[in-house]
């Protein structure tokens, strides 16, 4: 088991990746460097390899695919994630590990929103789907995180082992943070140093359709997360358009004693149905919420023990 890993996701980062090695070797001359190169067209391998990282491959385009195949086959008690485009300053490893390893946090964020991001970035529409992201998550969720999509984050062995990967692409950060808070891990945020990418370095990430994608994983996730707070809104909803279409039939028929919109009336009945039908499906699904939370809390347990075993400290 390695004390610390720095894993860096690489997708066509020939200009930047040996810097990045060199400087977080620097940062952490302990750490061990891996570097995933997923699908390169250049010769991003060869340098990180020249820069003295450890290069393994993933076939299946996508950040998220590439952060699955790293937390299954390293084993660390410290993870440092980090993009390859030299765009996060590395001054802030030694306070993340810290962090992690002596303050038992599971989830370290690398806080670009607060320090330099928008003053570097120079993608208008990025800015603006950050700081949207960040208002949702926050308000749906009940948290104050501010750097939801950053891609310098340190974790703990507990949450690496325990995090189901779902997602394939750059959602893959909010799908980060939504589990960290859901099962009320520890997380603390560190504020970072951002720098726009050097010449000729492009962003992978596509602000429309990413942008859709990690929206639609917010929806997804709050979903499964919070079905009661989901479907109860569902059933609100209906059941206050029912009664509104029901109101100008009821005051009719106290007038006159006719009913003249005998259709909208039984709309009206199948519509307070179908929120009452939404209602016990929120609360069902609630159940089956803490019963997974629960069950969670028992494989952290499990996790835990194993990882005090490759530690050599179990029964201590």
């Amino acid at each position: 088991m390695d004390k610390v890993a720095i894993l860096i996701p690489c997708f066509n980062e020939e200009k930047t990746i040996y810097k990045v090695v060199q400087d977080w070797k620097n940062e952490l001359p302990d750490a061990v460097v891996y570097v995933y190169d997923n699908n390169s067209t250049d010769n991003t391998a060869a340098e990180a390899k020249r820069a003295g990282a450890i290069v393994r491959e993933e076939r299946k385009q996508g950040k998220g695919n590439v952060i699955r195949r790293m937390f299954r086959e390293i084993d660390a008690q410290c993870y440092v994630m980090v993009d390859g485009d030299d765009t996060y300053s590395p001054d802030i490893g030694t306070k993340m590990v810290a962090e992690v390893i002596g303050h038992k946090c599971d989830m370290v964020i690398g806080d670009r929103l607060s320090s330099t991001y928008f003053q570097q970035n120079k993608r208008p529409f990025h800015n603006f789907g950050n700081v949207l992201v960040r208002h949702f998550i926050n308000s749906l969720f009940k948290s104050d995180i501010e750097d939801i999509m950053t891609g310098l984050r340190a974790f703990s062995y507990q949450f690496v082992k325990t995090f189901p990967v779902l997602s394939q692409g750059f959602e893959i950060e909010t799908e980060m943070t939504i589990h960290a808070i859901e099962k009320n891990m520890t997380i603390t945020s560190l504020v970072v140093a951002y720098k726009d990418r050097t010449a000729g370095s492009e962003s992978k990430l596509n602000t429309y359709s990413d942008g859709i994608k990690v929206l639609k994983t917010i929806f997804y996730l709050y979903k499964n997360n919070k079905p009661l707070s989901f479907f109860g809104l569902i059933a609100i909803c209906i059941f206050i358009l029912a009664i509104a279409f029901f109101i100008p039939i009821l005051i009719e028929y106290i007038k006159t004693g006719l009913v003249p919109n005998f259709p909208t009336l039984i709309v009206c009945g199948f519509a307070v149905v179908t929120s009452i039908i939404s209602l016990f499906v929120g609360l069902i699904l609630q159940s089956i919420t803490k019963k997974e939370k629960a069950d969670f809390e028992f494989k952290l347990q499990i996790v835990n023990i194993e990882y005090k075993r490759m530690l050599g400290t179990y029964g201590e």
